[in-house]
């Protein structure tokens, strides 16, 4: 009796084993998202407010997504909360803050005075920013973590939006009207839209680890750096996006001068389709 319990225990263990494996679910963490959904509200409310002609309020609420865009994957890594669902909702977080919220926000303020090459560079830009994102994802294991490949899209948006902010301070109202305004939009939409789907690498700030410690002097500095920045946000913030946007090239600039390789690409795959990515 014995031995045929044990055959039939032996038979229920074979066909357990012969069932598919379930797949464990992917988990969906509070926390992280909650910085997600913050940043992505951040671009619908600048959408909104530029729609009711309040430019400043538009700029402020892209500011604060790129903040909370910057904290959500630090917290994450920090908390051991990663997900490939926080990974795909920060993408299209992304999108929406950083792609289609600036381009609308400066059609709207600008572009819409020159027509149809207006609408193109608005589409250019958000075209750029959705490629650009789907680049990253794609080539997220092989690139070079200290860079970007290309201007990252908040840094993007963040220059269109504080060129916006700095006129709108400044009391210019109706830019669409105004000619130079219009065509200055144009280019700094064309480059921003242009530059975040070439190789130039820009310095990314993965390296920094915030679980060391830091002499006083660093302290101090961020402190100094705060107060500058209150004492006129939209210039000194739209300064330091001008210095950052272009600092890729001057970083290609010196690497091709020293004979360095300029590529952010780290590894190469076997992939046949892929190979273009790594020369």
């Amino acid at each position: 009796m014995s031995d045929l319990n044990h055959d039939d225990a032996e038979a229920v263990e074979a066909n357990e084993a012969s069932e598919p494996v379930r797949p464990r679910r992917k988990g969906i963490y509070i926390l992280p998202n909650l910085f997600t959904l913050a940043a992505l509200f951040g671009g619908f409310y600048a959408v909104v407010m530029a729609m009711n002609g309040r430019f400043e309020q538009a700029a402020i609420g892209i500011f604060c997504a790129a903040v909370l865009d910057s904290l959500d994957g630090r917290v994450a890594r920090m908390t051991n909360t990663q997900s490939a669902f926080g990974e795909q909702m920060d993408s299209l977080s992304d999108m929406v803050s950083f792609g289609a919220a600036p381009a609308l926000i400066v059609y709207e303020w600008a572009l819409k005075g020159l027509g149809k090459p207006g609408w193109i560079a608005a589409f250019v830009y958000c075209s750029g920013a959705a490629l650009r994102l789907a680049r990253f994802n794609t080539n997220i294991a092989v690139v070079d973590k200290r860079f970007f490949q290309g201007l990252p899209s908040p840094a993007a948006a963040a220059l269109i939006i504080g060129f916006i902010w700095v006129m709108d301070n400044a009391g210019w109202r109706e830019a669409w009207s105004v000619n130079w305004l219009c065509w200055s939009a144009f280019g700094l939409t064309l480059y921003a839209g242009l530059t975040m789907v070439t190789n130039v690498p820009f310095y990314s700030f993965k390296d920094v680890n915030f679980k060391r410690t830091v002499p006083f002097i660093v302290i101090v500095a961020i402190a100094l750096g705060i107060a500058v920045i209150t004492l006129h946000p939209p210039l000194v913030l739209f300064g330091l996006f001008v210095v950052y946007g272009f600092s890729g090239y001057a970083v290609y600039a010196y690497k091709r001068s020293k004979g360095r390789p300029v590529s952010v690409i780290a590894t190469s795959t076997d992939e046949p389709d892929e190979a273009g990515l790594h020369r």
